[in-house]
C-alpha cells in the first residue's frame, strides 16, 4: 500500500513539473485558459528591410544583404532624436536583414539613430522593443554593426536616440 501511495505521488509531482493534465495542458474539450491570455502572437515587421540572404551564407559579407546606397544612407549624420539611454549590444540575428536595433529602452517600434559611444559612428536604425528592463542588453543587426565598424564578436555600448 505504501508504495502504491508513493508511485502516484512520484506521477503526480513529475506531471506537475511538466505542465501535463490538469496542470496547465489543454483538456480534450478545449483550452485550459482563455483564448488570447498566454498566446505569444508574431509581430508584423514593416517592409524594407532588406533581403534575406542565400542559404548556403556563411561569412558576414553573404549575411549582409544591404546595399551600399543603403549602407550610406544610414550613416546619413543626424543631429535630431530623443536621447533614450545607452544599452551594451551585442549581435542579433544575421538572417535578419537591414538596420535595426532590438532594445527594451523602446516601448514602440520606430526609427531611431545609434552611436558608438568608442568612436563617435553613427547609423540610421528602426528601434524594435523586447520584453526586459531598461538596463537589460540590445541586439544590434548585422548591418548596423558592419556601418558602425564594431566587432561582430564583441559586446558595444550603443547611446540611443529615438527619432531622427
Amino acid at each position: 500500500m505504501i508504495r502504491i501511495a508513493i508511485s502516484l505521488s512520484l506521477v503526480f509531482a513529475l506531471a506537475a513539473c511538466g505542465g501535463g493534465f490538469p496542470f496547465g495542458r489543454k483538456a480534450a474539450n478545449g483550452p485550459a485558459e482563455p483564448a488570447g491570455i498566454g498566446l505569444t502572437r508574431p509581430m508584423t515587421r514593416p517592409s524594407g528591410l532588406g533581403n534575406a540572404p542565400p542559404p548556403g551564407a556563411r561569412t558576414a559579407e553573404e549575411f549582409d544583404t544591404t546595399t551600399a546606397a543603403e549602407r550610406e544612407a544610414a550613416k546619413a549624420p543626424s543631429a535630431g532624436g530623443a536621447a533614450l539611454g545607452s544599452t551594451v549590444a551585442g549581435l542579433g540575428d544575421p538572417t535578419r536583414a537591414g538596420f535595426w536595433l532590438e532594445t527594451p529602452l523602446v516601448t514602440t517600434e520606430g526609427p531611431g539613430r545609434v552611436v558608438y559611444a568608442k568612436s563617435g559612428a553613427s547609423a540610421q536604425v528602426l528601434l524594435i522593443p523586447i520584453d526586459g528592463a531598461a538596463t537589460a542588453g540590445s541586439r544590434l543587426s548585422l548591418a548596423a554593426m558592419r556601418v558602425l565598424g564594431v566587432p561582430l564578436t564583441e559586446l558595444v555600448e550603443l547611446q540611443v536616440f529615438a527619432g531622427q
